[in-house]
């Protein structure tokens, strides 16, 4: 199959995202040949091509796609050609038409989840999954700090708390996000430079703080995180959108009641083939109940990737963003 591919020489901006014609030969033992119909852009996408997260060079981008299954190295049984499959892990790559991956990384998808859902949740969907389940759970009626709200993952986890009986506040960029967040179940939602955030916080949960914040900014929000999260609460420190948090004093954490601090990363909650497939299966339920629902804010052309990473960059994509072959 010929396939048309993303490649890096070299880290930088968006312009250092480059294109190549393939032949893709026919997939070895335990792989899997997929023909992508829709491509999910995640923050982590440009965190690889920055250079913030270390990959090889010359290499792919894009974790996470679904589409049809074309065919299966020896060995592999629980795919066959013509179901419909999703990854978000593994190799780089993504950012294609096609491409032969481990059959391992592979997630068949249910009948009532599309291409275009699959790829616009799979990665973020697994990322709330993990927060909200098994990161940081909390009891029905105990508040929750969601900075980003109205991103992709911001909506998502914001839906999935409420549907856990979770209380939540948001915080987002500008004003005209704050009724995107409310819509998704935000109980308040206050501009992230607001100078009386913290105040507004505090005031709201009755001066104790939030019992969580599910931080996926970064540096730019840590002192806000810090600062809201009640006595024996956790920052749940996921993203690095603003840039990664260093220099975490520990006599922080004990001065403001005994913090708990985690940078939690989804991978190593779907490392073990069962635990991706009980992820997965949570998420779907979450998906068709209709408790989670999928917002795609805009969709690109596949090879219009430069333009979705500045946009996503800048801040002017909400909920999630899918590029299409």
């Amino acid at each position: 199959m010929r396939a048309v591919q993303a490649v890096i020489h070299q880290t930088g901006g968006p312009e250092v995202i480059q294109w190549q014609e393939v032949d893709l030969p026919a997939p070895g033992p335990g792989e899997a040949l997929i023909r992508h119909e829709a491509v999910g852009l995640n923050f982590i996408d440009t965190y690889l091509r920055t250079g913030l997260y270390p990959s090889r060079l010359p290499g792919g981008l894009g974790f996470e796609a679904a589409g049809v299954i074309e065919a299966v190295g020896e060995g592999v049984s629980h795919l066959k050609p013509g179901m419909r499959a999703a990854s978000f892990g593994g190799a780089p790559g993504a950012y294609a038409t096609a491409r032969i991956v481990k059959a391992a990384d592979l997630l068949p998808l249910p009948d009532n989840i599309d291409s275009r859902t699959a790829a616009a949740i799979l990665l973020k969907g697994a990322t709330v999954e993990m927060l909200a389940e098994r990161c940081a759970p909390l009891k029905p009626g105990e508040w929750a700090l969601v900075p980003a709200a109205a991103g992709g993952v911001g909506q998502l986890l914001l839906q999935w708390l409420k549907a856990r009986g979770v209380r939540v506040i948001g915080t987002v960029g500008s004003a005209d996000k704050v009724e995107l967040a409310r819509a998704c179940g935000a109980e308040e939602v206050f501009l992230s430079d607001d100078p009386d955030l913290v105040a507004k916080v505090r005031d709201l949960t009755d001066r104790r703080g939030v019992r969580a914040s599910y931080d996926g900014v970064g540096a730019a929000s840590w002192q806000t995180s810090l600062d809201c999260t009640g006595p024996r609460g956790i920052i749940a420190s996921f993203g690095n959108a603003s840039g990664p948090v260093t220099g975490v004093a520990l006599r922080d954490l004990q001065v403001r009641g005994s913090l708990f601090v985690t940078r939690p990363g989804v991978y190593d909650y779907y490392k073990l083939p069962e635990e991706a497939q009980a992820g997965a299966a949570r998420l779907w339920e979450m998906v068709g109940s209709g408790a989670v629902k999928v917002t795609v804010g805009q969709t690109y052309p596949l090879l219009d990737a430069a333009q979705a990473h500045r946009d996503l960059e800048a801040r002017r994509t909400t909920g999630s963003t899918l590029l299409l072959p």
